[in-house]
Order: C-alpha cells, then structure tokens, then sequence
C-alpha cells in the first residue's frame, strides 16, 4: 500500500512527523505537505501562479533515522492534487492528512485544511482520512499515530465506499487510556466569539479572527461527545453536497414559473408546453 500524508499545519509540523514515523513501518509512505502553516484555509486551490517543492529531512525519534518530505508553497488541497496527478512516482492509495494541531469538529469541517486536503484524495483507491487532536499544543502524538495505524492495517476490510472522507478526532490522552471509538455525526458549535481588535505599531487597525464558539449540539452521538468522554470519534464524510431532500419540492416550485417579468427565465419556464 502507497499512503500519501499531507497536513494544513506544514511540512515541519510535529503531527505530521508523528504519522508519518508510525505509518512507514507498515506501508510505503509520500510526504507532501505545505511549506508553512495555512490551517483554516478550507478547499481552495493555487491557480493564478505555479507552485515550486523544496525537498526536506526531518530527523525522527528513531535513531539515524529522517523523515523525507516535499513542501510545495501551495495549499493542503494543492498538495494532495499534485502529489495525486503525477509529482510522485506512483498514485498514492489512500490519502492521510494530519495530525492537526486543534480540533476539527462541528463546523470545524467546513473550515479545516486538514479536512479539505483529506476530501482531495477523493479519487484515491481507498477512504481518505483526515485525523486531528483536539487541543492545540498536543502532549500525546503517539496516541492519533497508533490509533490511524491500527485502522490503515484494517481499511480493506472498511465496509464503506472508497469516495467516503473519514474525519478522526483523538483526545489528548495516553494510548491506554482510550475508551474505544465511536462512530459519530458532526455536532454543531455557537456562533464564533467577536474578532479581536488590535492597533498595529503604525496606529492602524488590525483584527485577528476570534476563538470558535463552544459545541451546542454536542450530546451523545455527536463527535463532540465522544472526545469529551475519551471516545476516538469517526465520522464519516461526503463529497457529494446536494440536499437530495430538496429537490422534489424545488422542482416543484419552479415548475409553476415566477413572473418577474414577461422576458424572464423562469416565465418562459412557466409558459414552455402551454401553446
């Protein structure tokens, strides 16, 4: 098996460097992985300007043992999109991104590099999975390391469809200490706290982004829940975004047409069939 690790954290992030340690001794692994930190950076792709990789060696834990990777000065998705058309010299069979340094919970997916760089090895051959611990200075690497090494080992036997997004949260605690894993949906945080307003030395204003909001939907069955109460929470994604509940009546009620206007689209829609 051929595992591609990336990360929104950045090629030199300890997280990254964790898994990828763990995950060599099981499979051939490919790091490619921002040149710096971009978390929050959701799904977007560089397409304005072309990308450079610089070729890295992290020394690991092992003695006279180093970590290869490639930071491309692209963003999480960027890497993954590359490192799946052809900057390596295999396709990868399953995508791995982390350990992110913070949560990736609720709404968290929606926002998370983390998560967008795991949704981009959509065409991989096998789940892809985006892992994170949700505090943001982690004591224990080797815990989401062990535990995303134990499910790789296991992941033919996954009864799930190839396209599906497995987001992992780990809670920051010894392996031993672990209850198990949940299989969980996404909870739902507040509304994030107020942006931060600062003076900048030159007395302009600057705002940095504020904390998220706690989880309020977070009760039993909820990613939320399960970490709390020392649980791994899986929770599978989709990539396809439709709210298929929604088209029948959307269907509907554009079938009858809205007279904006004689020339509009949806009058001519509404008028189409009655001559």
């Amino acid at each position: 098996m051929h595992i591609l690790v990336s990360n929104d954290d950045g090629y030199h992030a300890p997280g990254i460097q964790v898994l990828t340690q763990a995950l060599r001794k099981i499979a051939k692994v490919s790091v490619v992985a921002p040149l710096r930190d971009l978390s929050g950076c959701s799904q977007s792709l560089t397409l304005e300007r072309p990308m450079r990789k610089r070729a890295f060696k992290i020394e690991s834990s092992d003695a006279g043992t180093a970590n290869e990777v490639i930071a491309i000065d692209g963003t999480p998705t960027d890497c993954v999109h590359l490192a799946m058309t052809g900057l390596l010299d295999s396709t990868p069979d399953i995508v791995i991104s982390g350990i992110n340094h913070g949560a990736n919970m609720g709404d968290d997916v929606l926002y998370s590099g983390t998560v967008a760089a795991a949704m981009e090895g959509r065409y991989a051959r096998k789940a892809s999975i985006a892992v994170s611990i949700p505090v943001f200075k982690p004591k224990y690497f080797e815990t989401a390391a062990k535990v995303i090494a134990d499910l790789v080992e296991h992941i033919d036997n996954f009864p799930i469809h190839h396209e599906t997004v497995l987001n992992i949260n780990v809670p920051d605690i010894p392996y031993e200490q672990l209850k198990g894993i949940k299989v969980t949906r996404l909870g739902k945080r507040a509304r994030p706290k107020e942006l931060v307003k600062e003076i900048d030395p030159r007395g302009h204003e600057v705002y940095w982004i504020g904390p998220p909001g706690e989880g309020v939907d977070a009760g039993e069955g909820t990613d939320f829940s399960a970490v709390k109460n020392g649980f791994v929470s899986v929770t599978p994604l989709q990539i396809n975004l439709t709210k298929n509940e929604e088209l029948q009546p959307l269907d509907s009620f554009f079938s009858k047409g809205l007279a904006f206007a004689e020339d509009s689209v949806l009058a001519k829609q509404s008028g189409e069939g009655q001559e």
